[in-house]
């Protein structure tokens, strides 16, 4: 009796293993149909990526590091677990990042980045002769901590020598000379501390009357500007006035004397006889005058002139 319940334990136990590598089939089937393998071949140093560092598209985990395998001196062959339904297309690009003090790791973790860079949004496929999709990578910004902190080390090295070689005797004695002199700057400022007042509040009031000021200032400039172009494109028509000018001066006068010369024979000889003339002229135009209103009123006067007629039979005087 207890022969055949220890069979039947063997045989349920050997069930139970049998079903537990089915399901673990099964699910593995199912998980990896929800995945698409991806390759990256790089140069660059792969340093912290280990396998299942995740995968992340635009900051979201869409997958897993599977693989890392060294294919030569300088080359690394990487291969990625990404989800199906991620958006992986020819203008992807892969980077190898690190990303420091996150909550995957107190110093940080190496993972890799996905990017559209470009705009050929058709699906990425397979390159005939390779085992999987190939996805283009950039160049690597993972940086190793002990790298970074040797290189911060020796940053602080150098400013240390730096300070050192600033900071010297002579240099630090006449920081304390100048430490001095501002405090008794600043002890001076203090102590005229009105005056200053009244010196910030009449520069501002003189600054409010800058503008004013430059404006019509800028107006004087353009007028001599202005005028400066103008003469000096006239050059040569003010030469030829100045020696003009200078020539006319100099017969001045000779014209002035002549000038006083005509003005007494005038005088003397011409508007004498101008104003008898004009006296005649006064009087011919009176008799015209005179004539023309006879003539008006006896037209006859023009036939038998200006005697009366005989007087006829039985006219008196």
């Amino acid at each position: 009796m207890s022969f055949s319940i220890e069979n039947r334990a063997k045989l349920a136990f050997a069930i139970m293993v049998l079903f537990g590598l089915v399901a673990g089939a099964i699910w593995y089937h199912l998980a990896a149909g929800r995945f698409t393998t991806y390759e990256i071949l790089t140069q660059d140093s792969v340093s912290g990526l280990m396998v299942g560092a995740p995968v992340e598209f635009h900051g979201v985990d869409v997958g897993t590091v599977s693989q890392v395998d060294l294919t030569g001196p300088r080359s690394v062959r990487i291969l990625l677990k990404v989800k199906k339904d991620a958006p992986v297309t020819r203008a992807t690009v892969a980077t190898i990042t690190a990303r420091g003090l996150a909550t995957r790791g107190f110093t940080g973790y190496v993972y890799i980045l996905l990017e559209d860079t470009g705009t050929d949004q058709s699906p990425l496929t397979q390159a005939p002769g390779s085992t999987y999709p190939r996805l283009p990578s950039a160049p690597s910004r993972s940086v190793n901590l002990d790298t970074a902190i040797s290189q911060v080390n020796h940053n602080v090295q150098i400013l240390t020598e730096l300070v050192r070689a600033l900071l010297d005797g002579e240099t630090i004695t006449s920081l304390k000379h100048t430490a001095q002199n501002l405090q008794k700057v600043s002890q001076v400022l203090a102590e005229n501390q009105e005056r200053l007042a009244s010196i910030i509040a009449n520069t501002e009031q003189a600054s409010g009357q800058l503008g004013p000021l430059l404006a019509s200032s800028n107006d004087t400039m353009t007028a001599l500007r202005q005028t400066s172009r103008m003469l000096a494109e006239n050059q040569e028509r003010l030469s030829a006035i100045i020696v003009n000018t200078e020539q006319a001066s100099g017969q001045l006068g000779p014209l002035l004397a002549s000038s006083n010369d005509t003005i007494n024979a005038l005088q003397i000889q011409v508007l004498p006889e101008a104003y008898r003339s004009i006296a005649n002229l006064n009087k011919l135009a009176n008799s015209m005058e005179r004539l023309t209103v006879k003539l008006n009123r006896d037209p006859s006067i023009l036939v038998r002139g200006t005697t009366p007629p005989p007087l006829g039979p039985g006219e008196t005087r």
